[in-house]
C-alpha cells in the first residue's frame, strides 16, 4: 500500500475534521475597573475624546502583504466586525511585503492620529518592533494578528499558535508514512526569512524529530505563482527518494501540489499544507494534497477588530485569541470554509 493511500485511510478512519488541541479562542476577561492590565499603556487623548463624543471607532488592520490570497478572508472577517459593531475598519499594507513601507504607512496613522485602535501583522517581526512601540507609547492599542510580535509591546495576539501547528504538520505526515525511517520530506515556503515560517518549520523540526527523515529545506519560493513553481520544480529535480512534501502557507502548497500533480508521483508522495485556497481545495479533490490545515483567516480578521473594539468601548482587557487550526481533507472539504 503507498504512503498517501495509507494517509488517506488513517486520516477517515480518525475523524472527519481534526482539529488541534490549540484550536479553543484564548478568554477576554473583563479587567478590573477596565482597561488593560499594563498599567503603563495610556489611551491618546483624541481616542478618548472620540469614545465620550459617541464617534464611531476606527480600527485598521495593516497587513505585510494585502496583495496575497490569505488577505481576502481576513478583509471578510474585518468587515463583518466592523458591520455588526459599527466600527470603521481597513484593511492596508504594502504590495509585495515591504517592511519599509509598512512602517511608514502605520508611522503616518500615528503622525495623524487617524486610528484608534491598530492591528499588525508583520512579515519580519523584528522590522515591526519599532513603530509597535511607537503606537503604543502614543496610547493607541495595538495588537498583532497572523503573526505574532512577543518581544513588543504589543498589546495580545489574534491568531494561529505556529509552532504548534508546524509540529501537528509533521505528526500527520508520519502518521501517513506508517511509520517509515527512510525518505526525504521537502518543506518549502513563500518567505523562510518570515518569523511566522521560522516558528512553524520550528514547530515541524520537533514533530519530525527521532523519525529517521531526513528534512530538505525550508525552501524560499517567494509570492509570485509562476517564480514558486519553477523553485519547486527546480529543487525537486535533483531530489531522489522523496516521501513526502510540505507546505508551509497556502501559496508554496500550492506550488508543490501542482508539481506533484505534473509529476506523477501524486501515489508515492504524501502532501500536507497550510490554509484552504480554491486550488488547494482542488488538489483535495483530486488526491494530490493529503490535508491542508486551515488557520481560519476570516476569524483573524473579525477578532482582531472585536478585542481592539471591547478595549476601547467596554474597557476589556486585552489577551490573546487563538483562532485555531483545522485539519481538512477530501472527506470533510464540504463542510470547510474556502478562503477565496
Amino acid at each position: 500500500m503507498s504512503p498517501r493511500t495509507i494517509l488517506r485511510s488513517l486520516i477517515a478512519a480518525t475523524s472527519a475534521v481534526a482539529v488541534l488541541g490549540l484550536s479553543a479562542c484564548g478568554a477576554i476577561t473583563p479587567a478590573n475597573g477596565g482597561g488593560s492590565s499594563d498599567d503603563s499603556f495610556k489611551l491618546a487623548s483624541y481616542i478618548q475624546q472620540r469614545i465620550d463624543d459617541g464617534k464611531p471607532m476606527r480600527i485598521k488592520l495593516s497587513y505585510h502583504d494585502p496583495s496575497l490570497a490569505f488577505a481576502t478572508p481576513i478583509s471578510a472577517g474585518m468587515k463583518q466586525a466592523g458591520k455588526e459593531l459599527g466600527a470603521e475598519t481597513a484593511l492596508i499594507g504594502p504590495t509585495g511585503g515591504d517592511a519599509a513601507k509598512q512602517v511608514s504607512e502605520i508611522q503616518t496613522l500615528i503622525q495623524q492620529k487617524a486610528v484608534d485602535g491598530l492591528a499588525v501583522s508583520s512579515a519580519s517581526s523584528d522590522a515591526l518592533k519599532p513603530v509597535i512601540a511607537q503606537a503604543y507609547d502614543a496610547g493607541i492599542p495595538i495588537i498583532s494578528f497572523n503573526t505574532d510580535n512577543p518581544d513588543s509591546k504589543q498589546m495580545g495576539f489574534v491568531g494561529q499558535d505556529l509552532k504548534s501547528s508546524g509540529e501537528a504538520q509533521a505528526k500527520e505526515l508520519l502518521k501517513g508514512l506508517d511509520g517509515a525511517k527512510q525518505g526525504k520530506v521537502v518543506v518549502f515556503s513563500v518567505d523562510t526569512g518570515a518569523g511566522w515560517s521560522h516558528d512553524r518549520f520550528s514547530g515541524f523540526k520537533e514533530g519530525l524529530a527521532g523519525s529517521g527523515l531526513q528534512i530538505v529545506g525550508p525552501v524560499n519560493v517567494g509570492n509570485e505563482p509562476s517564480a514558486a513553481y519553477n523553485t519547486v520544480e527546480s529543487t525537486m529535480s535533483g531530489q531522489s527518494g522523496v516521501v513526502a512534501v510540505a507546505g508551509l502557507d497556502c501559496c508554496s502548497t500550492t506550488a508543490a501540489a501542482k508539481w506533484v500533480s505534473r509529476s506523477g508521483d501524486k501515489k508515492a508522495i504524501a502532501v500536507g499544507g497550510f490554509d484552504l485556497l480554491p486550488q488547494t481545495a482542488d488538489y483535495l479533490r483530486s488526491g494530490v494534497i493529503d490535508f491542508t490545515i486551515s488557520q481560519n483567516p476570516s476569524q483573524q480578521g473579525y477578532q482582531a477588530v472585536k478585542v481592539l473594539y471591547d478595549f476601547l468601548t467596554k474597557g476589556t482587557e486585552i489577551t490573546g485569541v487563538n483562532t485555531g487550526a483545522q485539519f481538512v481533507t477530501r472527506d470533510n472539504l464540504d463542510e470547510a470554509t474556502v478562503e477565496k
